[in-house]
Order: C-alpha cells, then sequence, then structure tokens
C-alpha cells in the first residue's frame, strides 16, 4: 500500500531529524529531573522539543501553537540565507551582497533536504541530543552530533530540520546526512553571529 505523499515524506524526514531534538543543555535535563520545567535557551520564542519518533521526555510535551510571524527591525531583515543544494553551499546575503559562503553537507538520496523558502524557527548553542532508537542522552561535548551550534528552519510541528555544526568533518560537502545540512563547526559558529530568529532561508534544488 502507498502512503499519501505528505505521510511518507514526514516518515521519512523523521529518522534523519534526530538532529534537532536538539532537547538541550544538559543543564536543563537536570533542571526537569528536579521538578523545573524550564529550559533556557538562545530566543524567546524557542519550540517545545520533542523525539523524532514520539519518544517520552520529561516534561510532557504539549501541541505546538501556530507560529507568529517574527517582527524584526530593519537591520535584521536584510540578511538571509541562500542554501544551493547542488552547490552544497549556503550563501549568507545582506540584500544583494553575498557576506559569506560556506560549504555543507546535506541530506542524501531518500532523505533529501527540503527546499523551498523558509524562516528561522529556533537557535541553540552548544545543544545537546537524544539518540531516537537508544534514548541515549547526548550532552554537549566534542563527540555530539549536532556539533556546537543549531539553527532549525523547518518542521512539521514536531519534528526539525536545520543546520548544524558536525565532529565528522570530512562529510562536509557530501550528501550525507537524513535532511539536516551539517557545517563545519568555525562555519556555523560565524553564521550564527550574523542570523536571528526569522531570517528568510531559501532553499534551492
Amino acid at each position: 500500500m502507498r502512503l499519501p505523499p505528505f505521510l511518507d515524506y514526514s516518515l521519512r524526514i523523521s529518522f534523519g531529524v534526530a538532529a534537532l531534538i536538539f532537547v538541550v543543555q544538559y543543564q536543563a535535563l537536570a533542571q526537569t529531573a528536579m521538578g523545573d520545567n524550564s529550559v533556557m535557551n538562545d530566543t524567546t520564542s524557542m519550540l517545545p522539543l520533542r523525539s523524532v519518533r514520539n519518544l517520552e521526555i520529561y516534561p510532557p510535551i504539549p501541541v505546538l501553537p501556530p507560529i507568529p510571524e517574527p517582527v524584526l527591525p530593519e537591520s535584521a531583515s536584510q540578511i538571509h540565507l541562500a542554501l544551493r543544494l547542488k552547490e552544497r553551499k549556503v550563501y549568507v546575503y545582506r540584500d544583494s551582497t553575498i557576506l559569506a559562503v560556506y560549504s555543507v553537507a546535506i541530506g542524501k538520496p531518500g532523505w533529501e533536504t527540503p527546499t523551498g523558502s523558509f524562516r528561522i524557527l529556533a537557535m541553540q548553542q552548544n545543544p545537546g541530543w537524544i539518540n531516537p532508537f537508544t534514548r541515549e542522552i547526548v550532552p554537549p561535548s566534542s563527540d555530539n552530533p549536532m556539533g556546537e551550534r543549531v539553527i532549525a528552519f523547518w518542521t512539521d510541528g514536531q519534528d526539525f530540520i536545520g543546520f548544524h555544526g558536525t565532529p565528522n568533518r570530512e562529510s562536509v560537502g557530501q550528501a550525507a546526512s537524513h535532511g539536516c545540512v551539517r557545517m563545519y563547526n568555525e562555519d556555523i559558529r560565524e553564521m550564527y553571529g550574523m542570523l536571528t530568529v526569522g531570517t528568510t532561508v531559501v532553499v534551492e534544488p
């Protein structure tokens, strides 16, 4: 039986998006264990964090509300990203001027990075990660698959896709991920400082 396209796509994306359950600072998990349900992050509009396969995390996760259109200062709205999958590069623009270009890894066949026009939904420094299969919690470290930064720009309301660092440097420049966009840690640190929640991300074939 063939699944409806939207369901098939969502299921395929879910496995690779282990990425973006950037659940987060190890301290936040410790706070939760002590009964503190607050999770500190770098943005005032961080989305609730969920497992890519609806695995339980603490505290229980509410249904995501609609994401409001961000109100940005004029200077921030001039910055935008163009991710060109064929080139395996992301361009940072201010208006029509290129400020920076970075090499990236993109989704491999069967796990393609989605194309279209998006906005940055959430940003996280030194993220943690929960393995969606083993439930292992990986705190921020040099071995963390998320690297040093996460910049989420796609969600189905439950799972996320975005840019993140990687300890697997040889994968950058390849079609190697499960949908996310890997970058060298030094590059995503630099790009992170140019962006804000709401920045436009255009993903081109």
